[in-house]
C-alpha cells in the first residue's frame, strides 16, 4: 500500500470514529475499523479485477473478516462498508458502521462533514497522517481504472475521471443498456 492511501485509509477511520463519538451514534468499533482500514484495499494503479475497484475490495474485506473469525453479519457489514464507501448516496442510509465508515470517506475525500469535527482535532490527524498529494494521486487510480475497465465505471464516480482526464474514454451507457433490453416493447 503506498503511504498516501495508508494515511487516507487511517485518517478516515480516524474520522469515522470521531463522527461517531460526536453524533453519538451506537456501533460496532471493530466493524467501523476494519471496513474503513480496508475501503480501498484495491484501489492502485495495479488493480486489473474484472468487477467495480469496491466490490472487489469488499470480497477480499469480509474473507479476511471470516478468516479472522468475525461472524457472518458483521463480515457483511464490512463488505457492505467496503463496497459502498464510495456511494454516499446509499452509504449514509445503511447500518450504523456503514454509514459511518462512509462519512468518515467522504470527508477525507470531499470534506462532507469537515465542520463537525473542532478544525484542531482535523489538523492534528492530517500533521500524524499527511495526505501526501492525494487528490493528484487519487486521479491517477481513478484514471487508470476507466481507462483499463470502462465497463466498471458506468454507474460511479470513476467514470467523471474517465470523461474528464482519459482521451477516448467511453462507458456503456444506462440509457443504451436500459434501451438494449430483451424485451418488445
Amino acid at each position: 500500500c503506498e503511504d498516501y492511501l495508508f494515511n487516507h485509509v487511517v485518517r478516515s477511520w480516524l474520522f469515522a470514529a470521531r463522527l461517531g463519538q460526536l453524533r453519538n451514534i451506537d456501533h460496532d468499533a471493530e466493524v467501523v475499523a476494519v471496513g474503513t482500514l480496508l475501503h480501498d484495499i484495491t484501489l492502485n494503479e495495479r488493480f486489473d479485477g474484472p468487477r467495480r475497484f469496491e466490490v472487489e475490495g469488499a470480497d477480499l474485506a469480509r474473507t479476511f473478516s471470516r478468516q479472522a473469525g468475525i461472524d457472518e453479519r458483521r463480515a457483511q457489514l464490512i463488505w457492505d462498508s467496503v463496497a459502498l464507501n464510495s456511494t454516499p448516496s446509499i452509504g449514509l442510509y445503511k447500518e450504523a458502521e456503514v454509514a459511518l465508515c462512509t462519512a468518515g470517506v467522504c470527508l477525507d475525500v470531499v470534506g462532507l462533514g469537515y465542520e463537525t469535527i473542532p478544525a484542531a482535532e482535523i489538523a492534528d490527524i492530517v500533521a500524524k497522517f499527511p495526505r501526501l498529494e492525494m487528490k493528484r494521486r487519487m486521479t491517477r487510480c481513478f484514471c487508470h481504472i476507466a481507462q483499463t475497465h470502462p465497463e466498471t465505471t458506468y454507474d460511479n464516480f470513476a467514470r467523471d475521471f474517465g470523461e474528464r482526464f482519459v482521451p477516448g474514454y467511453q462507458a456503456p451507457s444506462s440509457v443504451d443498456i436500459v434501451s438494449n433490453a430483451p424485451f418488445e416493447e
